[in-house]
C-alpha cells in the first residue's frame, strides 16, 4: 500500500503543477495554440488537472473520490494522448501523457479494490 501511495501523491503533485502551469505560464499558452485548442479548452484543462489532483488525495480518506478522480485524468489523459496524435507528435512528446493514462489506470483499480 505504500507505493500505492507514493505513485498517488507523485501523481497527485504532477497534475497540480502541470494543471496550475496550464492556467499561468505562457509556454503553455503556447503549447495549447500548437494544439489547435482554445483558451477556454486550456482553462478547462488545467482546472480539471488541479480537481482531480486534489481527488487523488482526498481519494486517500474516501475511496470513491479517488475512483472518480484517477478515472476523470485517466479519460483526460487519453484525450491528450489524441491531442498529441492528431498534430503529429513524436512518441517522446507523447510518452507522458500516455504513461499518465497507465498510472491512472492502476490507481483506478486499486480504489476499485477498496470500495
Amino acid at each position: 500500500m505504500i507505493v500505492f501511495k507514493i505513485i498517488l501523491l507523485f501523481t497527485s503533485f504532477a497534475f497540480a503543477y502541470y494543471g496550475y502551469n496550464c492556467l499561468r505560464t505562457n509556454l503553455m499558452i503556447s503549447e495549447f495554440k500548437r494544439f489547435g485548442l482554445t483558451k477556454k479548452q486550456r482553462q478547462l484543462t488545467g482546472m480539471l488537472q488541479i480537481i482531480g489532483a486534489t481527488g487523488l488525495v482526498l481519494g486517500l480518506f474516501h475511496s470513491w473520490i479517488g475512483l472518480f478522480a484517477s478515472g476523470g485524468l485517466a479519460v483526460l489523459m487519453v484525450l491528450g494522448f489524441g491531442v498529441r496524435l492528431k498534430i503529429k507528435d513524436s512518441f517522446l512528446q507523447a510518452i507522458p501523457s500516455f504513461v499518465f493514462i497507465l498510472i491512472n489506470g492502476y490507481l483506478f483499480y486499486v480504489f476499485l479494490r477498496l470500495i
